[in-house]
């Protein structure tokens, strides 16, 4: 009994990560190291820091001078860590993946799997035998991944289909002769099936003709808008990826610029891409990514057709909405994961009270001290620093001044 009671005890007190780090060749030499006060630059490009549990590379925590996984620690105590409501919906299993992702180069064109596309994929891999870590394997876990991208720098990407009309005009000025006979196929009263038919057959396109294709949105590109955001994407994705089709991404794609503390949101099925910048995401505990162009690794154009919702979207772009003094909160949909930003100052001390699910917190910028109100314990906080906040834990408060990002289960 004094084991269980220890671990117990131990489970509600709030500790400390150590966050492993994902060098994917678009990562970022500089920000990651910086953030987490490292020699800069790095050894190696930086793309990700990992706040979770997820089976690929689960954070550490810290307990009196060791590591212990956080996969680990939560299977010693679940309810004490993630709280009765989070088991009760998603099982003894944290449903959030918490990350700072620093794009240095874009990341491929992709779109992630909802539950039951996520659920059918894995088994059936599984059952071909085809291994976890397998190069060409579409799903390496059973769950979907709706995500949120917070700005931290300037940050670009594209996110969903364009508008049928919108869409018509950007193919018309960038490939006027060698896509003109998609025009008339752009009909506004059947957008997904059109959406479905011209996606298909430009990844389709092959040997000359995609060849003239990507020639003529390059010229017009260079020469008749190089001021233009498109033409700029256009041009600086063809310098990374020559001769892939991904590079008109920008033309069929709404292109969404993000400042710091604004952010977007990506359901399902959703046509994306990163393009460059440093950000919070926030995803559903999932690392299913399927691929259409850009990258190196693994496409599967048909998976990726089966996954994709052929709808025309205005990302928008959203704020953080006010929940107290101290917290702004961005709003969606997602049932496993809401993402908060801490605003803390002189005038305004945070205050955390009791019964809260699971929460991971990560310093952005500047010093504070959060004090566990039932124990007394304190943690300074400094840049970069990250802890778990159990759901057993007891009411906490955070004082000084920075900006933080919560993690936590709505």
């Amino acid at each position: 009994m004094t084991v269980k009671t220890t671990k117990a005890v131990d489970a509600c007190r709030i500790r400390r990560l150590q966050n492993p780090v994902m060098p994917y060749a678009w990562g970022s030499r500089t920000a990651i190291a910086d953030l987490t006060g490292r020699p800069v630059p790095s050894p190696q490009p930086e793309a990700e820091l990992w706040m979770g549990a997820h089976p690929k590379a689960p954070s550490q925590v810290i307990c009196n001078g060791h590591t212990v996984s956080l996969r680990d620690w939560i299977a010693q105590a679940p309810e004490a860590i993630l709280g009765e409501n989070v088991i009760r919906r998603f099982g003894n299993e944290l449903p959030f993946l918490f990350k700072v992702l620093a794009a240095a180069e874009p990341l491929s064109i992709q779109a992630h799997p909802n539950m039951a596309q996520a659920r059918t994929g894995y088994e059936r891999e599984n059952r071909a035998g085809i291994p976890l870590d397998a190069p060409q394997r579409n799903y390496r876990d059973g769950n979907h991944k709706p995500e949120i991208l917070c700005a931290l720098t300037e940050f670009w990407g594209v996110n969903g289909f364009r508008g049928i009309d919108d869409l018509r005009r950007q193919l018309k000025r960038y490939c006027p002769d060698t896509l003109s006979l998609f025009f008339d196929e752009l009909d506004r009263t059947r957008p997904e099936k059109t959406l479905r038919h011209l996606f298909a057959r430009m990844l389709e396109l092959q040997g000359q003709t995609k060849n003239n294709t990507i020639a003529e949105a390059l010229d017009r590109a260079a020469t008749a808008w190089p001021e233009d955001p498109i033409s700029h994407w256009v041009l600086k994705l063809s310098a990374a990826y020559p001769g892939d089709i991904g590079i008109l991404a920008p033309i069929i794609l709404n292109l969404v610029e993000l400042m710091p503390g604004q952010a977007m949101y990506l359901p399902a099925g959703q046509l994306h891409a990163y393009l460059e910048g440093v950000g919070i995401e926030l995803m559903a505990n999932s690392d299913n990514v399927l691929r259409g162009g850009l990258t190196p690794k693994h496409i599967d154009r048909d998976e990726l057709l089966e996954v994709l919702c052929f709808q025309s979207s205005d990302p928008g772009v959203m704020r953080a909405q006010s929940i107290s003094p101290t917290e702004a909160c961005f709003l969606t949909s997602a049932a496993e994961f809401s993402l908060v930003k801490l605003t803390i100052n002189a005038g305004c001390r945070h205050e955390a009270l009791p019964n809260r699910n699971i929460e991971i917190l990560i310093v952005l910028d500047g010093k504070a001290s959060l004090e566990d109100v039932d124990t007394g314990e304190k943690f300074p906080l400094h840049r970069g620093d990250s802890l778990l906040i159990p759901a057993a834990a007891a009411a906490y408060r955070i004082s000084g001044q920075a900006e933080i990002y919560k993690a936590t289960v709505p």
